[in-house]
């Protein structure tokens, strides 16, 4: 790992250091460093960006164009949480800004953000409305999962009245994103909290390296005492999934960081459950595989690759 840092002991602490981790994504992260550095913002900034490896040339970019930011060059791609964690380790400022590359940053969102946590002491964190590259809202707030999750994904119980009720409520459907509320699970996307609480109550959980790693973050600020802000007035443009879905066994990796996060929160017992549910359906898959009606080879493959799925899963 190797970081420059244009920052002496000069420079007035920053407001809000915003933390950026990266991948692959050179055009999206110039767009997002632009929103960031090229326009007022009305609070003192320091940009962080953790660069996973990227083979883009997005970290040559930064430094050519961005003297400004702090740039961490990992030699590989170590994920979403360690890279977050890598940036809030090294930020300087009072408040700390985990935000994805894949967003457009308006002049008032982390002012307004700021002044919210301020304002109100009791909270732990607050997170902006993300809007669609088009201006329509995106509504992905959440309430915390329930194991009957892992079976309505697993299993297409959509059709199910019951299924469709719950996956409502879990989205949070009752609720428009047009309006300020407490929410218990923003998206990792935006996220800010004070300095102070991201060193009390911890930042992202590494075992959890890609996904369910913000959502335990939530559930640790919540069990906390420390309520969570979705702050409708303060807007972000997201594109959405810039890296992740390039990331080979994705899901796989998704279904991993699943089962622990509900061996963190569930128990032992839980996380068996888990897996269960999900090598009942990868068997079911398989089964339904070999009795179809594709060549044998396509079979195979398709096999081969559900078995290293179901390895990633089971080995989690």
């Amino acid at each position: 790992m190797n970081s420059t840092s244009p920052m002496d002991s000069s420079t007035p602490r920053p407001d809000i250091s915003v933390v950026i981790p990266s991948w692959n994504t050179q055009g999206l992260t110039r767009d997002c460093l632009r929103s960031l550095l090229r326009q007022d913002h009305g609070c003192r900034l320091e940009v962080v960006v953790v660069d996973n490896g990227s083979h883009d040339g997005s970290p040559d970019m930064i430094e050519r164009e961005f003297p400004e930011v702090v740039l961490i060059r990992n030699e590989r791609n170590e994920y979403f949480s360690k890279a977050c964690n890598q940036g809030a380790a090294v930020a300087t400022g009072r408040y700390i800004c985990y935000l994805n590359s894949d967003t457009i940053v308006t002049p008032e969102a982390l002012g307004r953000m700021m002044a919210f946590l301020e304002h109100n002491p009791g909270y732990g964190a607050v997170a902006p409305r993300l809007d669609n590259p088009d201006g329509t809202v995106q509504p992905i707030c959440r309430r915390f999962p329930k194991l009957i999750e892992v079976a309505i994904d697993q299993f297409g119980f959509e059709r199910f009245e019951f299924a469709r009720r719950y996956r409502d409520r879990a989205a949070m459907k009752d609720f428009d994103h047009l309006s300020s509320a407490d929410v218990e699970q923003p998206p990792g996307a935006c996220l800010m909290m004070r300095r102070s609480d991201v060193d009390a109550i911890g930042g992202f959980d590494e075992s959890m390296p890609l996904f369910y790693s913000d959502v335990d973050l939530c559930l640790r600020i919540w069990r906390a005492g420390r309520p969570i802000r979705f702050l409708a007035e303060a807007r972000i443009f997201h594109v959405g999934s810039a890296s992740v879905v390039r990331h080979p066994l994705w899901r796989a990796e998704f279904m991993r960081n699943q089962v622990r996060y509900f061996r963190k929160h569930g128990g032992v017992a839980r996380a068996w459950a888990a897996k269960a549910i999900i090598l009942s359906s990868g068997l079911i898959v398989a089964a339904r595989t070999l009795l179809g009606p594709r060549p044998m080879r396509e079979k195979r493959e398709l096999i081969g690759q559900l078995g290293r799925s179901m390895q990633i899963v089971l080995g989690g």
